[in-house]
């Protein structure tokens, strides 16, 4: 006879670790200067990029606090960036969802958004393309987190706002050696803040099960 009780609810198979982070930069000389100050601000700047596509993240997702990065590292991320210019404002933001489907297997989808919009603006936004990937997959929240920054363009200057999701541990390509991690680079998701200054902004927690727009 078989005690064992069936929740309904399967786990993710595998693991996958990553983070919220924003960032801006109202003193660039151009675009790319600017995006390359966030990238640094980020801990992202002695990374190389993979940008990712899509909603659904890798099976057995789980937020953790920011890490480190060696110089070299390869480093999948889903990224939001907004651009301003003398004075004018930008935003950018970034979320992912953990979820339930109907069906009761657990899985997360992420979602990122850029704007000329004010961070108010930006983030109910945000909220509802989060909405929109919900329900297209008829999925339900378990939990969830969102992180939305505004720039403001110095004059003559470029400005940007950038949002990421960052998932160091998934790109299993990685090969030949990374250089060492150089200390101080990364901002901590529990730092504090002020917004439009330059530094990164920890991403909004929301307590489990609260999914009220």
């Amino acid at each position: 006879m078989d005690f064992n009780v069936d929740t309904g609810r399967r786990r993710a198979e595998g693991s996958c670790t990553g983070w919220l982070m924003t960032s801006v930069a109202p003193w660039g000389d151009t675009k790319e200067d600017a995006f390359d100050q966030c990238l640094v601000e980020l801990g992202l700047g002695d990374s190389r990029l993979i940008r990712m596509e899509g909603a659904m993240l890798p099976m057995g997702f789980e937020p953790t606090p920011p890490e480190d990065l060696a110089m070299g590292s390869l480093v999948e991320c889903h990224i939001a960036e907004s651009y301003a210019y003398d004075g004018g404002i930008a935003s950018a933001g970034v979320a992912w969802a953990q979820c339930v489907t109907p069906e009761g297997d657990e899985c997360s989808i992420v979602a990122t958004l850029a704007t000329d919009q004010s961070y108010e603006e930006t983030e109910l936004m945000l909220k509802m393309n989060l909405k929109r990937k919900l329900a297209s997959r008829d999925l339900e929240v378990v939990k969830h987190e969102i992180a939305v920054d505004e720039v403001n363009a110095a004059k003559d200057h470029h400005g940007c706002a950038l949002a990421a999701l960052i998932l160091p541990d998934t790109m299993k390509m990685q090969s030949g050696p990374v250089g060492r991690v150089r200390g101080g680079l990364t901002k901590s998701a529990g730092a504090g803040f002020t917004p439009g200054a330059g530094s990164s902004r920890p991403s909004k927690k929301t307590n489990s099960g609260d999914f009220s727009f």
